[in-house]
């Protein structure tokens, strides 16, 4: 396990040996209000789209299923009339220039994997930029309405009309302490603040507040080689299989095989990890299984026998009638739709 795996471990659980930094943490978290603070005074300049911008993000470090929600709300969005657009920073990759649109054929060095991956499954434009206001007005120029911005949460130098935080229903706060001492990015208290908690999967730790359920829910299984998608059952692969998960929380992943009576060698990986022949090195000839994030890495590498496990975000009717009415009082205030 390596130390950035061990430390992670230690702020979900709260072990003793992360202590000493503490005192490091309460100095991250002061300065990540202070600096919340000269934003919405006005100190530091936010830029306002032309159009409503929802943001989806989190305040811990680690894998929490944003991606799957953006999805989700892009799809959700254009069965309503809008036309969406997905705005990321880009992270894992480096392009020649910005803005970059990312399409289904974009390299996953120059995109990043979730925005290639966000690319794949909705169709919609992706547009990656460091300086996310310049990319929103690109994505406007392209026609865009709506514009979802993926974990943009603490990128404050966007403007935004809807917050949704997504934390992950298992691993919950952590140990509740920001950075380097615990997972968070910022105060618990800021989920006070925005619109919605999405929790993913089931809660076993309290929140500070009311969360929305969003379950992940599996749908099928691509073949790598060709793109075929085959249904859960029954397995169109032979058992045990070599697993692998470069995501921010692997045994996830790992757990939803489990639970659809995938057993074999379970790989945990670093997120956003770079993969290459050495990455599917096992000790035994077996099938490959991963996640979509994974698979927009591998394109290149023609694996053999290797199958992708495709999710969608499950999220309550209730949820979608607050949504709903949230958009039409923005549209009251002057946006339109269509």
């Amino acid at each position: 396990m390596s130390l950035e795996e061990r430390w992670l471990k230690a702020a979900y659980q709260g072990s003793r040996w992360l202590t000493p930094l503490y005192p490091l943490g309460a100095l991250y978290r002061y300065l990540m209000a202070r600096r919340n603070r000269h934003y919405h005074s006005g100190k530091k300049l936010v830029v306002k789209a032309s159009v409503p911008v929802i943001v989806v993000g989190n305040i811990t470090l680690g894998g929490t299923g944003k991606s799957p929600l953006v999805a989700w709300l892009v799809n959700w969005l254009a069965r309503q009339g809008w036309s969406p657009g997905i705005i990321t920073r880009g992270y894992g990759g480096k392009a020649s220039h910005y803005p970059l649109l990312v399409t289904a054929i974009t390299e996953s060095a120059q995109s990043g994997d979730e925005p290639l991956m966000l690319a794949q499954q909705t169709g919609c434009p992706v547009v990656a930029d460091p300086r996310r206001p310049r990319g929103v007005q690109a994505l406007v120029d392209m026609g865009c309405d709506i514009i979802v911005s993926d974990d943009g949460l603490q990128h404050l130098a966007l403007g935004r009309d809807i917050e949704l935080v997504v934390v992950d229903g298992g691993r919950g706060l952590g140990n509740g302490r920001c950075l380097p001492a615990g997972p968070l990015r910022e105060s618990p208290s800021r989920l006070a603040e925005v619109d919605a908690v999405i929790i993913n999967g089931e809660a076993c730790r309290s929140l500070p507040v009311e969360g929305v359920a969003m379950q992940l829910a599996p749908l099928s299984w691509r073949r790598m080689r060709d793109g075929h998608r085959m249904p859960l059952t029954p397995l169109p692969f032979t058992l045990p299989v070599n697993a692998v998960a470069g995501i921010g929380h692997p045994e996830r992943f790992f757990n939803t095989l489990r639970s659809l009576g995938v057993d074999g060698e379970m790989r945990p990986l670093a997120d956003h990890q770079r993969f290459d022949d050495q990455t599917f090195c096992f000790s035994h000839q077996r099938p490959v299984v991963m996640t979509a994030k994974d698979a927009v890495k591998c394109q290149a590498l023609a694996l053999p026998d290797s199958w992708v496990l495709e999710v969608e975000a499950v999220l309550p009717p209730e949820f979608e009638h607050w949504l709903a009415a949230k958009l039409s009082a923005l549209s009251e205030k002057g946006y339109t739709n269509g």
